[in-house]
């Protein structure tokens, strides 16, 4: 349970960062960021080495002025299907730059095409949200980042933020159906986004839950984000509240685990450490079967932040208990415990 314990505390870090921060050309900033640590996931065939010299920079090098130039030499590797580079913040102080393939014939995690639809959400509802938005911003630079999701949805400390926040519960009330039509069926990225947002404050937990698990496989980053975020809030309160009648099913987190997107699976991550929390043999075996290649791969990245969980569920896939999970993590020895959830030998 401590781990799992620290493993939320850093969550909150790495979700500011990204929210706050992410996909803001490099080009647009006065001094171009260093390139601290970069890590890789989705390598089956595709070697790190041909990913590295086709990258055509390393550590300590400044990011490259254009993202999508990087994707399109990695996208003509003979394999790759597809290729993603995201910026995390942060290694100590150096930024991290997670680099995704995903080859042919691998694992793929399936997304709808967007809707087409032109429902929009009411004017008070977007301005509330905005609002929200530019406090949480603010809130980050200013390293105000700790929150609560005991209530089942986020209420973060700063109290700017967490003031608007406190208005969305009645807002989910009163807009639900307008929620729900916008999340399934508005064209408008953000629309949606701001929907799977709110949705997740509504009163009745149980409720909401079918609609967060639906917009996981949202063809936009942002919806797919904000209802993840939602989820691990609910899975909190269900851990808290075993009556409150909230099913959470985990089929689309542990494919999203195969996500060519980092944020992808750092959310599904943090909401399968709490939905395993009771080892349910069916969902461990899922785990297994669909997601052990990416759970093993991601517990050896270098950030340890960022590792961790994925570490903490590869050892309850290989049935270990909580405190052989963390006394292996502790001596610094992962592939003992990436080696008993693949068969190969047994961990001490």
């Amino acid at each position: 349970m401590r781990l799992l314990q620290r493993v939320l505390m850093t969550t909150v870090l790495a979700t500011a960062c990204t929210m706050a921060s992410a996909q803001v050309p490099v080009a647009t900033a006065p001094t171009a960021p260093v390139v601290g640590v970069i890590d890789f996931y989705g390598l089956n065939k595709v070697t790190e080495d041909r990913i590295r010299k086709t990258l055509a920079f390393k550590e300590g090098d400044p990011f490259p002025p254009s993202k999508a130039n990087v994707e399109e030499r990695l996208d003509a590797l003979p394999g790759v299907i597809e290729s993603h580079l995201e910026a995390v913040c942060c290694d100590g102080r150096r930024m991290v730059l997670y680099v995704g393939i995903e080859e042919r014939g691998a694992a793929h995690f399936d997304l709808r095409e967007a809707p087409e639809g032109e429902a929009v959400l009411p004017p008070d509802v977007v301005a509330l949200y905005r609002r929200f938005f530019d406090a949480f911003e603010d809130a980050v630079r200013r390293g105000s980042i700790a929150e609560d999701l005991t209530h089942g949805h986020s209420l973060m400390a700063d109290p700017l933020v967490r003031e608007v926040q406190q208005q969305f519960p009645a807002l989910a009330v009163e807009h639900l159906g307008e929620l729900r039509n916008v999340l399934r069926n508005s064209s408008d990225d953000e629309q949606r986004a701001m929907a799977a947002y709110i949705i997740g404050y509504a009163p009745k937990k149980d409720q909401v839950a079918g609609d967060l698990q639906f917009a996981l496989r949202d063809a936009d980053p942002g919806v797919r984000s904000n209802a993840a975020r939602a989820i691990v809030a609910l899975a909190v309160y269900a851990r808290l509240h075993p009556d409150s009648g909230i099913k959470l099913e985990p089929t689309w987190l542990i494919e999203m685990l195969n996500s060519l997107s980092w944020s992808d699976r750092e959310r599904a991550l943090n909401a399968l450490q709490l939905l395993t929390d009771s080892r349910d043999p069916q969902m461990l075996g899922q785990l297994r079967q669909r997601a052990l290649p990416a759970l093993t791969e991601m517990s050896r990245w270098k950030t340890l932040e960022h590792a961790l969980p994925a570490f903490i569920l590869t050892g309850r896939v290989a049935g270990l208990t909580e405190q052989q999970i963390q006394d292996a993590w502790t001596r610094g020895d992962r592939e003992s415990v990436i080696a008993a959830a693949t068969g190969n030998k047994k961990t001490r």
